[in-house]
């Protein structure tokens, strides 16, 4: 039996600040169907229980956000190579037997916001510099990874976790100490931001960047503000700069694909719509 109404949502704990469902409740409107994606604060005592209940609930899926998106991968059916080597999910599936699939679509939406913006920007890249070692800094080394990026380094005050992630992705990962942050930006093509610093309520980044390669792309996956100060001063200097907004954006087509079996579009109104509102 065709599914009429379709269901899915966002589990966070908190969850309500999400700007997700303005983006899939304008995609419902975009694809000409009935459905609603709901904003789950879910306390991580209760994550089990609350995945195990989206078939019943009617659910297609659900996206993860903070803290979920760890502790998911003990709790799902099943999850993709994608998420075990980021070691997160972002996607949860409701299969048609009820099992759970997990999957992490963080890394698709780093990408396309890069391929939407920049659409050259693999053959101008050939190293990147990566700062911080969290959940988001695994989705984007895996990003650029499979993009082709020759070379990464990872920049983070805690250099243990970032030896961690360089073992646990692999080539062509490297780490460099802390104290040679502001350094080595002369030599990358692309510079990320993968921390809270500069998030709205956050110090800016400890990072100068007196040294950065005039010619560098400077991404930061924040998008509150949309302008952080890191992207500010790089963009004082000429440099072409990326928020987050796109990232959030993007990840949401392939969870759309795996939920409704509809691929949406990001386009000038939805990006229009998704500023205007953070904006407020």
């Amino acid at each position: 039996m065709a599914i009429k109404f379709h269901l899915a949502g966002v589990m966070g704990h908190p969850v309500m600040h999400s700007r997700s469902p303005l983006m899939h409740g304008y995609w419902f409107e975009q694809q000409g169907i009935k459905g609603a994606y709901l904003p789950l604060d879910i306390a991580p005592n209760n994550l089990k229980a609350a995945l195990r209940a989206l078939p019943a609930l009617g659910f297609q899926g659900c996206n993860l956000t903070i803290p979920h998106k760890q502790a998911a991968l003990k709790i799902v059916d099943v999850c993709d190579d994608v998420a075990r080597k980021i070691g997160a999910i972002s996607c949860v599936v409701v299969q048609s037997d009820g099992s759970l699939f997990g999957t992490n679509n963080d890394w698709l939406g780093f990408l396309g916001n890069l391929n939407q913006e920049f659409p050259h920007w693999q053959k101008e890249i050939n190293s990147a510099v990566v700062i911080g070692a969290g959940g988001g800094a695994r989705a984007i080394c895996y990003a650029l990874i499979q993009a082709g990026i020759g070379a990464i380094t990872v920049v983070n005050r805690t250099e243990k976790t970032a030896q961690k992630l360089a073992k646990d992705l692999g080539h062509p990962i490297t780490v460099q100490n802390w104290d040679h942050r502001h350094a080595i930006l002369a030599l990358a093509d692309l510079v990320v931001n993968t921390t809270n610093q500069g998030m709205v309520g956050q110090p800016a980044l400890d990072l100068k960047i007196s040294h950065l390669n005039p010619n560098a792309i400077v991404a930061d996956i924040i998008y509150t503000p949309l302008l952080s100060p890191l992207l500010v001063a790089a963009a004082q200097r000429g440099n072409r700069t990326i928020n987050g907004l796109g990232m959030l954006l993007h990840q949401g087509i392939p969870a759309w694909e795996k939920w409704f079996g509809r691929s949406p579009t990001v386009d000038e109104t939805l990006v229009s719509v998704m500023k205007k509102d953070l904006l407020r």
